[in-house]
């Protein structure tokens, strides 16, 4: 540890540890050198502490941007609640009721939809569109469908909803 006289400003090394009176060599003066404390280990906790504090912080950012830039990329998302098969004069038909969710933070005009067919490999089958009751999706509201399949059925061995006309916002 390098220590200097108050009074010449003579400089000396001395061990780390070194403590207690010192008198110059030069000029005589005399003084108290006091050990100082190690603080690094206190220190590196703190620096770890922020570290983990901004990690922290930027994460939560990552999210929050990817959410939003995913509600912006897909305003609206359509989904297939609930497939009923039924039988009106003989004839089998499906029933399928979905709802659509508004994620963004506009006003979109209700699009039209497509209920999609897929048969036993996943290739699709049919596509049957049609123009749901709602016109316009609020803020974050979800809107529910219903809709009856017309045609053959029985191949059908998946179903999915597709969203046709997105982009109109109001």
């Amino acid at each position: 540890m390098k220590i200097k006289c108050d009074v010449c400003k003579t400089e000396y090394n001395l061990p780390a540890k070194t403590s207690g009176d010192v008198r110059c060599a030069i000029c005589g003066h005399t003084w108290t050198v006091k050990v100082k404390k190690n603080r690094s280990g206190l220190m590196v906790f703190f620096a770890s502490l922020c570290a983990l504090l901004a990690a922290t912080v930027f994460a939560v950012a990552v999210i929050i941007t990817s959410r939003r830039d995913d509600s912006n990329n897909k305003p609206l998302v359509a989904v297939v609640d609930d497939i009923q098969t039924v039988t009106t004069n003989g004839v089998e038909q499906m029933v399928v009721r979905g709802t659509v969710t508004n994620r963004s933070d506009d006003i979109y005009a209700f699009p039209d939809l497509a209920i999609v067919l897929y048969g036993e490999d996943g290739s699709i089958i049919g596509r049957q569109r049609f123009m749901p009751s709602a016109t316009f999706l609020d803020v974050g509201q979800t809107v529910g469908f219903t809709h009856k399949l017309s045609g053959d059925v029985s191949g059908v061995r998946r179903v999915g909803v597709e969203l046709m006309n997105i982009g109109d916002k109001k």
